[in-house]
């Protein structure tokens, strides 16, 4: 798995003088993972690589927030992508889970 890119919203708001609690995207995946859903239906390239958001709210309490593979497929109109879908379902949950830790 690679990570492609990391966004901090938080350090593009201080540099335009604003404020925001830390916020920022991860984008990351594989070819390998990603490739068989975008052949499927190439428009789902819009949605991939997977990316995670990791922000801290107003009390202070770090989250992770991700748009599910299932809805991914369903947004796009894919059907009997199940197994590529699963184990996408699969590395988002050990991803996060080991980043909650």
């Amino acid at each position: 798995m690679n990570i492609f890119a990391r966004i901090d919203h938080a350090a593009g708001a201080r540099e335009a003088g604003l404020e925001l609690r830390p916020t920022e995207v991860i984008i990351f995946g594989n070819a390998r993972g990603g490739t068989p859903l975008m052949q499927a239906g190439q428009t789902v390239g819009i949605d991939l690589p997977l990316k995670v958001l990791v922000w801290e709210n107003g009390t202070g309490k770090t989250w992770i927030s991700y748009n599910e593979p299932s809805w991914i497929a369903q947004r796009h109109g894919l059907t009997n992508v199940d197994p590529i879908v699963d184990k996408m379902v699969a590395l988002l949950d050990a991803v996060t889970a080991k980043a909650a830790g």
